[in-house]
């Protein structure tokens, strides 16, 4: 008989991006290791990107309850004069205007810990009922927005459920969090409700090594690691690869992780009339921000440029399998976030040109799976040394893919991870 689980999360189909993957993914395997998912989620999400296809990996037997948030956006949107992007950068750019420092300010100290505060009350006395109606074994809360796990929170200290949280980002460390406004008191609010929920879970799960040590330093007990990851299902069946020698870069692509140096390079071997300078081609699925269209044409490159809006993820994944080399950049402040874009090309498995820190948790795992090498976005001479071997295993049709030690990376390995933590904690409930 199937164990019923509660999963509270804002982000659910329609939504689309990374943060609705992970738990629609995990949610198709848990039900398959005998978990019977109840899905708690917004009706009327204010999502940066949508992505209907995600939602062929919602099994009919996942319950699916939606509920109306009503959330401040427009409010703020009227303030501020800009539209909720994912861009982490947003508050810091806001910050330079007068109006800027006015909508922030209050962004930052009248919605703790983030503007889906308003779903919290509403969801606690709907589902407080519902759970006593329809009893489950545990419940999860993902997040950002960290709203969803005082949800849970309350839940678990009125009903006592077993309670997992799950952080797909940091609170308190995120890179963004040094830009609010914050006066003390909502600073103090905001770390008093982080070691609430820290120290009021059952278990803790993150998806990488610094956030597990921050966080297992603050709750002052265990942490798992339970990364982000692909789905092998989508990647099954080959794709004509691309006769260009084509590097493609897949999501938003922000000023913060512009490898000028990898545009200088190309434009070199161009400028030497190298070969590659016949067959590159260079492809953006996703925003691009200004500062890396002027980077490609400030080194005659525009020419090469092919831009792709924002594609479903069905459609991202077959572009993905096609490249003959997937670019990826990882923010010098966040060398230790794990983006999900990382698994993404684990799955596609395609070499991997990264920029960022060396020593930083990509590199590491990008090192580990044998999928490809990481440049400091300094980085020059061995940079340039490496394109020209990358081009020259591409005309010769070797460039190999990544390895399968790669598959400890699938959700499917990784709905094990919280198989075990949940049947832990109901065991110790």
């Amino acid at each position: 008989m199937s164990k019923k689980i509660l999963i509270v999360t804002y982000y659910w189909p329609p939504a689309g991006g990374i943060a609705v993957q992970r738990w629609v993914k995990l949610s198709k395997y848990l039900r398959r290791k005998g978990w019977q998912p109840v899905i708690y989620t917004v009706s009327n999400g204010n999502y940066p990107q949508r992505d209907q296809s995600m939602a062929k990996d919602v099994l009919p037997e996942i319950t699916v309850i939606r509920k109306p948030i009503w959330e401040p956006h427009r409010l703020y949107q009227l303030i501020s004069s800009r539209q909720n992007k994912s861009d982490t950068n947003e508050i810091s750019q806001q910050k330079k205007t007068w109006i800027g420092k006015i909508s922030t300010w209050i962004r930052s100290n009248f919605f703790i810990p983030d503007a889906r505060m308003f779903w919290i009350r509403p969801s606690v006395r709907f589902l407080k009922k519902y759970l006593k109606d329809n009893p489950v074994e545990a419940i999860i809360s993902t997040g950002p927005p960290h709203s969803v796990h005082l949800i849970a929170m309350r839940l678990k200290q009125q009903l006592s459920i077993p309670w997992l949280a799950d952080f797909r980002d940091p609170w308190t460390t995120m890179d963004y969090y040094h830009d609010l406004l914050l006066t003390a008191r909502a600073d103090r609010q905001h770390h008093r409700l982080e070691l609430e929920v820290l120290r009021g879970a059952d278990a803790v799960t993150v998806v990488g090594e610094r956030m597990k040590k921050e966080f297992e330093q603050k709750r002052g007990r265990g942490v798992t690691v339970v990364t982000n990851g692909f789905d092998e299902e989508d990647f099954f069946g080959t794709a004509v690869p691309d006769q260009d020698f084509s590097l493609l870069y897949a999501g938003s692509f922000f000023n913060r992780i512009n490898p000028v140096n990898l545009w200088r390079v190309l434009g070199e071997l161009k400028n030497e009339n190298h070969p590659l300078g016949h067959r590159l081609k260079i492809r953006i699925i996703g925003h691009v921000a200004d500062g890396v269209r002027q980077s490609i044409r400030e080194n005659g490159l525009e020419a090469h440029l092919e831009m792709i809006p924002f594609q479903p993820h069905e459609a991202a994944t077959r572009e993905m399998k096609k490249a003959a080399v997937l670019l990826l950049g990882v923010d010098v402040r966040t060398k230790f976030v794990l983006t999900g874009k990382l698994f993404e090309y684990l799955g596609a498995q395609r070499p991997i040109l990264a920029f960022g820190p060396t020593d930083g948790d990509a590199a590491k795992i990008i090192y580990e799976c044998g999928a490809g090498q990481m440049f400091s976005f300094e980085d020059h001479k061995l940079l340039k040394e490496h394109v020209v071997q990358l081009f020259q295993l591409f005309e010769q049709n070797r460039l190999i893919a990544a390895p399968d030690v790669a598959s400890i990376y699938s959700h499917r390995s990784l709905a094990g991870h919280i198989d075990f933590l949940l049947n832990t904690i109901i065991k110790h409930r």
